[in-house]
């Protein structure tokens, strides 16, 4: 079904791209500088690939982006992870084996306090 979908919706993609291709087939220069008549640097490119290029630039740079601004929420995400696998770790310590370093009773058992003797009534 999966598989049935992406077709659907990647099919129709791929039918404009390769029309967009065959349809801007004629060469423009690609120039990196804009007071020159006669650039020093150009590249002399078919239209679609220009196209092609700045979408895939645009992209990248956007993916890099969006990752750089979610580092924030990774790093609180790595942090609440780690913190809730020790308490697991802990938990699952603390069923099996009680409290480390305290025998099994009561707290105190064994030792008793006295109470101060009541106040003679006058």
């Amino acid at each position: 079904m999966i598989r049935f979908l992406k077709a659907l919706i990647l099919l129709p993609i791929a039918v404009v791209v390769v029309l967009l291709a065959v349809a801007n087939r004629d060469a423009v220069a690609l120039s990196f500088d804009p007071f020159s008549p006669e650039p020093v640097f150009s590249l002399v490119l078919p239209l679609y690939a220009v196209v092609f290029g700045s979408v895939a630039l645009g992209i990248l740079v956007g993916g890099i982006g969006s990752w750089l601004g979610q580092s924030r929420t990774r790093q609180r995400a790595r942090y609440h992870r780690r913190e809730a696998d020790r308490l697991a770790k802990e938990a699952a310590e603390l069923k099996t084996f009680g409290t480390p370093g305290v025998e099994p009773g009561y707290a105190g058992a064994g030792t008793y306090t006295a109470l101060p003797a009541p106040a003679a009534a006058r």
